[in-house]
């Protein structure tokens, strides 16, 4: 990615192997995700550089409870702001509903609680508090099991 075209298999005895004519690297990457973090040396290598966010416009066509998305909206705008570092993705949001068609809406967003980083947490469970009208505590197991 520096140029030469060739990569250097070290694993493999140094093999060297060219890039074919017509060869290009795509990557994606979640940037604020703990352990994944693309420098500005790797970064710059990227000479096109697309940010693609959540289409919560889309939620509606798959059928996701509209109280997960209002909380999906208001934590992304949030985020925008700079008030907090997580907002659910689509991803979150169909796993909210599946978890809400078998145990419920309330389920649903007490996991939803639960899947947020540690230090949104308390972010999360406000807004879902402002969205249900209750405090709504992450799924979870006795002491004894």
């Amino acid at each position: 990615m520096d140029g030469r075209r060739q990569i250097i298999i070290k694993a493999n005895g140094g093999e060297v192997i060219d890039a074919a004519p017509g060869f290009y690297v795509v990557a994606g990457h979640n940037p604020g995700v703990h352990g994944a973090v693309l420098t500005d040396a790797l970064s710059s290598r990227f000479a096109a550089q697309i940010h693609v966010s959540t289409d919560y416009d889309l939620a509606p066509q798959l059928k996701i409870d509209k109280r997960a998305v209002k909380i999906a909206r208001n934590l992304a705008t949030r985020h925008a702001n700079g008030e907090t570092g997580w907002a659910p993705q689509l991803r979150e949001l169909l796993a909210f509903q599946k978890i809400a068609d078998v145990l419920g809406a309330e389920a649903a967003a007490g996991n939803l609680v639960g899947t947020a980083p540690e230090e949104d947490r308390a972010t999360v469970a406000a807004v879902v508090r402002q969205v249900f009208g209750k405090d709504l505590a992450p799924l979870a197991l006795g002491t004894r099991i």
